[in-house]
Formats: C-alpha cells, sequence, structure tokens
C-alpha cells in the first residue's frame, strides 16, 4: 500500500503587539511579509494579533503586504486579546478569523487625533509666528483652533478613509457595504458578538488557529516563529530601564501627538504600554 506524505514546510507566525506604527514598526513588518511571500518553506501564515490599531497608512500598508502573501498561501488571523481598528484591519487580509471568546474585535471606524495648545500656549506667553504657501498649509497645526473651512477638509479626509475601511471590511469579510456600514459605529465588541456578527469565523486558542493555518496549508501543524531584527547595537546593550528610557517614551508619545494624523485606532489605548508594545 503507498504511503501518503504531507509536504514538508511548517506555518509561519507573525506576532503583532502593540499599536501600528509605533511598537509594530510598519516598514519591518512590510518587509517581513514579503519574505514570507517568496519563500517556500512556509506553507501558510497565522497572525497572532493583540493590537489596539495605529496609523492608518500603516495598517492599509500591512494589509496589501498580507494580500500578497495570501496570493500564495492561506493566511489565518488569531485574536489573543484585542483585534481593534487598524488591528482588525488587518485580518480581513485573512481567509480565516479565529479569536478568543474574550478577545475584543472590531472598531471599525477612524479618528483624527490633534491637540490644540493654543491657550496653554498664551499662559505660557508663547507665540507662533508663521510664513506659509498655500492658505491651508498649517491647518494641522498645534497652536490655533481650525477654521470652519478646515473643519470641513478633515472631516472630508476621515469619511474617506471611513469608506476605505469600510470596503476592506465588505470585501475580507464577504459582507455586503451597507451590512458593515451598520457595524462601523467604531464601537468594539467581543469575539463572541463578532461571530454572530460576521467579523469572527471560528471562536478557540492559538491552537486551534494553529491546526486551521496547518490543515489549509497541507503541512504539519508545526509553528516558526518569525520577528523583526533586532539592531546588533541593541542586542548588546539590552533594552535600557533608566528613568530616561521612560521620559524618551513618553517624549515620543507626545511627538506623535502634537504632530497629529488620521488613524484606524481604538482611542483609550492611545497612549500607555499598547503604544510602546508592553500590553
Amino acid at each position: 500500500m503507498p504511503l501518503f506524505f504531507r509536504r514538508k514546510g511548517s506555518v509561519a507566525v507573525v506576532e503583532i503587539y502593540g499599536v501600528i506604527g509605533a511598537a509594530v514598526r510598519v516598514p519591518t513588518y512590510a518587509r517581513l511579509f514579503d519574505s514570507i511571500a517568496k519563500s517556500r518553506k512556509y506553507r501558510a501564515l497565522l497572525l497572532d494579533i493583540d493590537s489596539p490599531g495605529g496609523s492608518a497608512t500603516g495598517s492599509d500598508l500591512l494589509y496589501h503586504s498580507l494580500k500578497r502573501v495570501a496570493e500564495t498561501k492561506p493566511v489565518v488571523a488569531y485574536v489573543r486579546g484585542m483585534g481593534a481598528s487598524g488591528g482588525y484591519y488587518l485580518c480581513c487580509a485573512a481567509s480565516q478569523v479565529v479569536a478568543l471568546p474574550s478577545a475584543l474585535v472590531g472598531s471599525v471606524g477612524v479618528i483624527y487625533l490633534r491637540p490644540i495648545l493654543e491657550q496653554l500656549l498664551g499662559r505660557m506667553g508663547v507665540e507662533f509666528s508663521v510664513f506659509k504657501g498655500g492658505r491651508l498649509k498649517d491647518m494641522t497645526g498645534f497652536w490655533r483652533s481650525p477654521t470652519d473651512e478646515e473643519q470641513e477638509r478633515f472631516q472630508g479626509l476621515v469619511s474617506e478613509m471611513y469608506d476605505t475601511f469600510v470596503s476592506v471590511v465588505a470585501q475580507g469579510r464577504s459582507l455586503d457595504t451597507a451590512r458593515v456600514e451598520e457595524l462601523a459605529t467604531g464601537e468594539i465588541y467581543t469575539a463572541r458578538r463578532g461571530r454572530e456578527l460576521g467579523l469572527v469565523d471560528q471562536l478557540g486558542d492559538f491552537n486551534l488557529a494553529l491546526a486551521l493555518a496547518a490543515g489549509l496549508g497541507d503541512t504539519r501543524p508545526r509553528p516558526r516563529y518569525l520577528r523583526p531584527r533586532v539592531p546588533l547595537g541593541q542586542r548588546l546593550m539590552g533594552r535600557p530601564a533608566s528613568s530616561y528610557s521612560a521620559l524618551a517614551g513618553l517624549s515620543a508619545d507626545a511627538v506623535r501627538l502634537l504632530g497629529g494624523g488620521i488613524y484606524y485606532l481604538e482611542p483609550s489605548l492611545a497612549w500607555g504600554e499598547h503604544w510602546r508594545g508592553g500590553g
């Protein structure tokens, strides 16, 4: 009797932990996904997600990188804690979404974060002198409030990004656009509720997701964890635990906030350990 063996290979596992664009460095992960798409060693890709989302453009870039992987091998998404906003955006590149029943999914929506420090700067006696070419060039400036026209332009940008998100969910989950718009209120759901709404395929743990990815890839459920390379200097020095490091992290967060931006992000987690990847 002839013996049949499954093809050799393994399941590539990539962890998406933290805010996309901060803890999840977009160019690095995009290159990682491209290498998986081209490699014959991996028969499937399993995304292990615990992310509140992040940069809208970063989420979109990683989504398209994952779609290229899906052209050559199956992609399965597993939500272990949170797959919200941009984190769920990535789920839409997968053929199957598995989540723990208590995990949180959804938050389909867009938010524009922009600080306005006009009153604070006035109390401090700080003034800004702005010279510009183009009347809307400083519309994102934190030193003043937006005009009515600028508010309208901002809302137009947000609405366009929102429509893109809705389209991605509708295509990835095979749902009608009108149905997705009903769900796309920006709220988060438990995975159990998400399954009822069509946002999740199966409830289960990592092992279930791994077995599913292996079955779709016609290989053994043998995970191969792939992580971005850590620079040599950081490996030699280790992660600094000083108060200076903590202050540097806070300073980086402040710079991001002052810069403003459009995010696929669950806003309650815009700060804290999830931003720096410690959640």
